[in-house]
């Protein structure tokens, strides 16, 4: 099975969770999404994999998040819109098969969704 990671080389947890799925999966795909920013059906499409609403996605502790838009109420789609012009906001790593996904941090949540997939 193919999976694929939504990755940041410059956050630890994400390093971690990439190394384990590498120890672990066959086929890999990696996609560096500050570099290579997602669409927002891609965006969608992960949410909706991930059986969350957009809020859960957001790093709340981020500075971009607590200057700009703490405090204040968010339509989804307005959460959406934010998450892909600040897209550091986005939670990392994210690990999808395709059909299902989840946000790998911590490392005990990628562990159980390879024993489970």
């Amino acid at each position: 099975m193919k999976y694929t990671i939504y990755h940041n080389p410059r956050c630890r947890k994400s390093r971690e969770g990439l190394e384990y799925l590498k120890s672990k999966v066959f086929e890999i795909e990696i996609i560096e999404y500050l570099k290579n920013p997602l669409t927002i059906s891609e965006l969608e499409n992960l949410i909706e994999l991930l059986g969350i609403e957009p809020q859960q996605l957001v790093r709340t502790n981020e500075a971009i998040w607590k200057v700009n838009f703490k405090g204040s109420e968010h339509l989804n789609q307005q959460i959406i819109s934010i998450l892909i012009n600040n897209p550091k906001l986005i939670e990392r790593p994210i690990i999808s098969n395709g059909t299902n996904a989840i946000i790998g941090r911590p490392l005990k949540n990628l562990i159980d969704f390879l024993k489970s997939h």
